[in-house]
């Protein structure tokens, strides 16, 4: 599938430059926090000491004091307050062109991800699974089909909301090789913590030889077990919901299946895409994930083996 490495899902490891800004900012508010912690411990101590001395603390003692304490305190918030109007302008500057443009739909519980063509290059579909190459500004356009969700991959970018009909936007600079985790951050139902995403981030031929794949259309069933399997998938009326490129399925309710088997995970994180937890996927999809609009469908044995042996095929 991918020989990048695993990264932990963390918003204190930057990999993209808009997460860097906000990493600078928190280690700024630390420090800051830090330095006055101990400026007013450090002047506590002194005033207790200075009381037990017989004379005590000069009045002019404790009016510098004051003083040096609250040009103290409003030098740091003045910095804080500064440096987040900076970063936060940053965050929200103006979208400018950029070669990569994705759209990314959230649904109850899935991400639904369309690389936008143009030109010679081809729009690709896929689900719950980002591509992008190292180095290059990514726009993606986010938008909600149902309630609302928030897009947020803690080491490449802050979180934005995804409100029904009110399009957004948000753009991401990956600056380093590797397998980020996202995830829905606002309530979205029942299954809101099983929403999750992966953003994988690999080098640009990398990238390039795996969109060029993605454009493709689903392979022939090399097999007879596999032939009987895309049959199988169509008279069950997969077909109705899912699209299968190159094939009659042409569903637009539920992920794109064209290449599933090329995907790290099943259900939007909820399960590792291998083959006995894809067959209980299809077995009895509500008791992995209940509420999902995925019904569970009465196949016999030799029908579900065949349709998992089909989609095992499309990579």
């Amino acid at each position: 599938m991918t020989n990048v490495a695993e990264t932990l899902h963390s918003v204190l490891d930057p990999a993209g430059a808009h997460a860097q800004q906000i990493v600078s900012l928190w280690d700024l508010t630390i420090w800051i926090c830090a330095a006055m912690y101990f400026l007013v411990v450090a002047f506590t101590v002194g005033l207790l000491l200075k009381r037990r001395a017989p004379s005590g603390p000069s009045d002019r003692a404790l009016k510098q004091g004051l003083i040096v304490w609250t040009l103290a305190v409003v030098a740091g918030l003045a910095v804080l307050g500064v440096a987040s109007v900076r970063t936060d302008g940053a965050l929200a500057a103006p979208f400018g062109d950029a070669p990569l443009h994705l759209r990314v739909t959230g649904h109850q519980w899935w991400w639904d991800v369309e690389y936008i063509g143009g030109g010679d290059l081809p729009g690709v579909r896929t689900a719950n699974e980002i591509r992008l190459p190292i180095d290059t500004p990514v726009r993606i356009s986010l938008a909600s089909s149902d309630v609302i969700h928030s897009f947020w991959v803690p080491s490449l970018h802050g979180k934005r909301d995804l409100i029904p009909d009110r399009p957004s936007e948000i753009r991401l600079e990956p600056r380093r090789i590797g397998v980020f985790r996202g995830q829905c951050a606002e309530f979205c139902g029942l299954q809101h913590a099983l929403m999750g995403l992966t953003v994988i981030v690999s080098s640009r031929a990398a990238f390039d030889a795996w969109y060029e794949r993605q454009a493709a259309p689903a392979r022939e069933p090399t097999s007879a077990h596999a032939r009987a399997g895309r049959q199988a998938f169509m008279d069950a009326g997969c077909a109705t919901c899912h699209t299968i490129a190159g094939t009659a399925a042409s569903g637009r309710v539920a992920p794109d299946l064209t290449h599933i088997a090329s995907r790290r995970t099943l259900g939007a994180g909820t399960l590792p895409n291998l083959r006995g937890q894809l067959s209980a996927w299809i077995a009895d999809p509500q008791h992995i994930k209940p509420g999902n609009r995925m019904p569970a469908i009465d196949l016999d044995a030799p029908s579900l083996q065949a349709i998992v042996a089909y989609l095992e095929s499309l990579q």
